[in-house]
């Protein structure tokens, strides 16, 4: 018996542990890829932007910006527009590419689904008579989905 409560012990705090890298992945690597979202989806609306007034407006538009601002030539308007809009396009891409090729999307949902599993198994051991033999293997079940999340040493 007393065999088995430090079995179940040991086990609820690897689940604390390898929660506690889980959470600390979450930390690092979410702002991170909402900040890679923000910097896409702003960077295709400055796009859009740059190049609504030529698009929409064209010869009347680049003349009046150009009388507007006294430029020598209406060309440099549209030069300079088109200019913006490649490299905020530029932009766009390589944030939406730089999130997409690390799949940090996938990563994080497996990352929270996992910490999820490990907190209901973690209040089965610790409320219920859940077998422990059962409960490792369910531990082993769950952590292989996220082999990319460090773990964190257990201190005993």
């Amino acid at each position: 018996m007393g065999d088995d409560v430090d079995v179940r012990l040991e086990l609820i705090r690897r689940i604390e542990a390898r929660r506690a890298s889980i959470n600390a992945f979450l930390r690092r690597v979410r702002p991170r890829s909402v900040r890679l979202a923000n910097i896409s989806i702003v960077s295709s609306a400055l796009a859009a932007f740059f190049t609504a007034g030529p698009a929409f407006g064209g010869v009347t538009f680049t003349d009046a910006v150009q009388r507007g601002i006294s430029l020598p030539d209406s060309s440099i308007v549209w030069r300079t527009l088109c200019l913006l809009a490649t490299l905020v396009s530029l932009v766009a891409a390589v944030s939406v590419h730089l999130n997409k090729s690390q799949e940090t999307a996938s990563q994080l949902s497996a990352a929270e689904a996992c910490n999820t599993e490990l907190e209901g198994l973690q209040t089965f051991l610790e409320f219920a008579q859940f077998p422990v033999h059962d409960a490792v293997e369910l531990y082993q079940k769950y952590i292989t989905k996220i082999p990319f999340v460090e773990e964190v040493p257990v201190n005993p």
